[in-house]
């Protein structure tokens, strides 16, 4: 399967570029990966102690920075070698470890370990390409992937700060999707 050109804009770039706008120019993509990297031990300590006023803000924050970073780069035509490599081990990084301390508690944990192992599949996946020489990047399947997992993610965690039950359920739908275009993004992305 060819590659995706990663310079090429993916759907949500244009969504994205006001705040891309935003940011001083001196601010880099893998500024933004390196601040996802700092944050996440953050946002696990404040919601392992149950500060939901501070962790899931927080985490909201974090998981902006997944989307921002790729779209900086792609926009201000910022693509580095590091930044392909090292954000996606930072996202997974950040909804990994939130899936094991948060979701499953509150989804089947068969589900949430399911979700945790595809993301070490595609890491190793992407690692294993990389050796081979092969450069891997991102394609919708994974973006898709991405945002049911946040989206999921975001339900059980605002569940948790507005103890909105309900939400819950709805997680583990979205957490199913992700589980779906994660095989896809497996077969296609990291094999």
């Amino acid at each position: 399967m060819s590659q995706r050109d990663p310079e090429k804009l993916f759907f949500h770039d244009n969504l994205m570029r006001p705040f891309v706008l935003w940011l001083p120019k001196k601010v880099t993509p893998n500024h933004l990966t390196i601040l996802r990297m700092i944050l996440t031990p953050v946002v696990l300590v404040l919601l392992f102690f149950k500060n939901y006023d501070i962790g899931i803000p927080l985490f909201f924050f974090t998981a902006f920075t997944d989307a921002m970073d790729g779209s900086l780069a792609r926009l201000r035509k910022q693509v580095t070698n590091w930044g392909i490599f090292y954000d996606p081990i930072a996202d997974k990084a950040l909804v990994g470890s939130v899936l094991l301390l948060i979701a499953i508690n509150y989804i089947h944990p068969i589900l949430a370990i399911s979700l945790v192992i595809m993301e070490l599949c595609l890491i190793f996946g992407g690692w294993y390409r990389l050796k081979r020489g092969v450069t891997v990047h991102a394609n919708f399947w994974g973006k898709f992937k991405m945002f049911f997992e946040f989206s999921g993610l975001l339900m059980i965690l605002i569940s948790l700060w507005l103890n909105f039950a309900p939400l819950i359920d709805l997680a583990s739908g979205t957490f199913i999707l992700a589980l779906i275009f994660g095989l896809i993004s497996l077969m296609t992305y990291s094999l």
